[in-house]
C-alpha cells in the first residue's frame, strides 16, 4: 500500500514539474519576444518655433453712444396736421418732420400785415404833411413807432408759424413715431428720437494703472455681436480727468467709424486700445503644453541615430518651460525653448520622453491669435 502511494506521489511530482518547465519555457519565449519587439512610432502634429511680436492692447467693454442724439419735441402747442416721416427713416438736416395746424396764426398774420401796410401809408401821409408844416414832429414820431410795432407783430406771428413746422435739427436716423395725425400736442411733447450713427462714440473704462499708456489719437478696434466678423476702427479722443473712487477706473471715449449704422446707441462692444510698442515673444500653441502641479512642460522632437539600424529617428525629449502671457490659441514661452526647435502640438498627455514619433500635420488644428469660434 505504501509502495503504491509512493509511486503515485512521484508520478504527480513529475507531471507538475513537466508542466512548470513548459510554462517557464513559454514565459521565457514571451520575454525574449517582448524584448526584441519594436513599438511603432507615434504619429503627432508639430510646429517649428520662431520669434514673433505681439502688439500690446488694453481690452475693455464699451457702450455705444450717438455723437448727436435728441428726442425731437414740439416747441409750441398745436394739433398735428401732417406727419412727413416714417419710423426708422434717414433724414437730412432741416427736413420737415411734423406740421402743426396754423390756421389761426395764418389769419392773425394776414391781419398783422394789413395793419403794417396801413401804418406805412399813414407814416407816408404824416411825413408829407410835416414837410408842409401841417403835422407836428410828435405825429411823425408816433407814425414811425406804429410802423415798427406792426412790423414786429408780423415777425412774432411769422416766428410762431415757423415753430409749428417741426424740422430735423441735424442729419441722422429716426426712431419710432410717437405722435398720430390729429393729436393735440403740448409744449415739449416728444415726437420722435433722432440720432447720428456714423460715426459713434464708444465709452468705456480702463484701470488706473493704464492711464500712463493712453494718448490722444491712439487706434481703437471694436467688435460687436450685432456685426459678426466686422472690425470697427476708430481713435481715442478723450480721457476723463477723474478716476472713479469706487472702482479706481478712468472713463475713456473713442470715436469709431460706423458704416451702414450697424452699431446702435446702447449696444455693448468689445474694444482694444492698441499701444504703439510691440513685445517680442516666442509663441507656441497652448495645446503643446503639458500642465502639471510640479511644472509645465513640452515635448521637443530631436533627431537621433538608431544604434542597430543606423537610421535617423525622431525621438521626444520632455522640456520644462516657463510661460508668459497667453493670447488666443497661443502662449508665450519665456524660458526653456529657443527658436528653431520643433515641439509636439497635440496629444501631449499620452506621450513620454524617449518615444519615437513621426510628424503628420495633415489634420493639425489651426491656432489663431484672435480666434472667433462660431456659436454652437
Amino acid at each position: 500500500m505504501v509502495k503504491k502511494l509512493l509511486l503515485a506521489g512521484v508520478g504527480t511530482a513529475l507531471l507538475v514539474g513537466a508542466i512548470v518547465y513548459a510554462k517557464l519555457g513559454q514565459f521565457s519565449a514571451m520575454g525574449e519576444a517582448a524584448a526584441n519587439m519594436v513599438l511603432p512610432p507615434e504619429t503627432v502634429t508639430a510646429v517649428t518655433l520662431d520669434n514673433g511680436q505681439w502688439e500690446q492692447v488694453i481690452p475693455a467693454t464699451a457702450t455705444v453712444a450717438a455723437v448727436q442724439g435728441v428726442t425731437v419735441s414740439a416747441e409750441v402747442a398745436g394739433r398735428v396736421a401732417e406727419i412727413a416721416f416714417e419710423s426708422g427713416a434717414v433724414v437730412s438736416a432741416g427736413e420737415v418732420l411734423v406740421q402743426l395746424d396754423t390756421a389761426s396764426e395764418d389769419a392773425q398774420l394776414a391781419s398783422a400785415k394789413a395793419s403794417a401796410a396801413l401804418a406805412q401809408a399813414d407814416l407816408k401821409r404824416v411825413r408829407a404833411l410835416g414837410k408842409r408844416a401841417l403835422a407836428s414832429e410828435d405825429a411823425v414820431d408816433r407814425a414811425e413807432a406804429e410802423v415798427k410795432e406792426t412790423v414786429a407783430q408780423v415777425g412774432v406771428i411769422s416766428a410762431l408759424i415757423a415753430k409749428k413746422t417741426v424740422r430735423a435739427p441735424f442729419a441722422g436716423r429716426l426712431g419710432l413715431r410717437l405722435v398720430n395725425l390729429g393729436q393735440i400736442l403740448s409744449d415739449g411733447d416728444p415726437i420722435v428720437a433722432l440720432q447720428t450713427l456714423d460715426p459713434v462714440y464708444l465709452d468705456f473704462s480702463v484701470p488706473q494703472r493704464e492711464i500712463a499708456h493712453l494718448r490722444h489719437g491712439m487706434q481703437v478696434r471694436a467688435l460687436a455681436d450685432a456685426a459678426p466678423g466686422v472690425t470697427f476702427i476708430g481713435k481715442l479722443i478723450a480721457v476723463s480727468p477723474e478716476v472713479d473712487a469706487v472702482t479706481r477706473n478712468v472713463r475713456v471715449r473713442a470715436l469709431v467709424e460706423n458704416p451702414g449704422g450697424k452699431l446702435r446707441a446702447g449696444m455693448f462692444a468689445n474694444v482694444e486700445v492698441v499701444l504703439p510698442d510691440a513685445e517680442p515673444v516666442l509663441p507656441i500653441p497652448a495645446t503643446a503644453v503639458l500642465y502639471a502641479p510640479f511644472g509645465d512642460s513640452v515635448f521637443v522632437i530631436e533627431q537621433q541615430q538608431n544604434e542597430q539600424s543606423g537610421e535617423a529617428e525622431q525621438v521626444l525629449r520632455q522640456q520644462f518651460v516657463r510661460l508668459g502671457q497667453a493670447r488666443g490659441d497661443f502662449v508665450d514661452v519665456t524660458e526653456g525653448l529657443k527658436p528653431g526647435e520643433t515641439v509636439v502640438t497635440s496629444g501631449v498627455f499620452k506621450l513620454r520622453a524617449g518615444t519615437k514619433v513621426v510628424i503628420d500635420n495633415t489634420l493639425a488644428p489651426t491656432a489663431q491669435l484672435a480666434p472667433r469660434p462660431r456659436d454652437s
